[in-house]
């Protein structure tokens, strides 16, 4: 993986926000319809929207339609893909301190 890569650049921009962390730790429970989620917080609908669109757009959430809703989940293989770059990266930091 080349972890420089504007995709990789995306995904942490997209997880550096506290709302959005609240989000996939909710989300971590399963699917959630947006309204669901929206009884989470203390924002607009239109706010939870953008933070939605920056989480699919990186690939950490999957939005599906189905009629008038939107429905939300973790995508686990990015979340993998962020937990082999942490390990990766710890695994190297200890090559270099040796």
């Amino acid at each position: 993986m080349n972890y420089t890569d504007v995709k990789y650049v995306q995904l942490f921009k997209s997880l550096a926000d506290e709302t959005r962390l609240k989000i996939i730790a909710i989300l971590s429970n399963g699917e959630m319809c947006a309204c669901q989620l929206l009884k989470n917080f203390n924002i607009t609908q239109p706010t939870l929207s953008y933070h939605m669109k920056i989480l699919c757009d990186s690939a950490v959430v999957n939005g599906r339609r189905e009629g008038a809703w939107m429905y939300y989940s973790i995508n686990s293989i990015t979340l993998a893909d962020i937990s082999e770059f942490l390990a990766e990266t710890t695994s190297q930091q200890k090559e270099w301190d040796t």
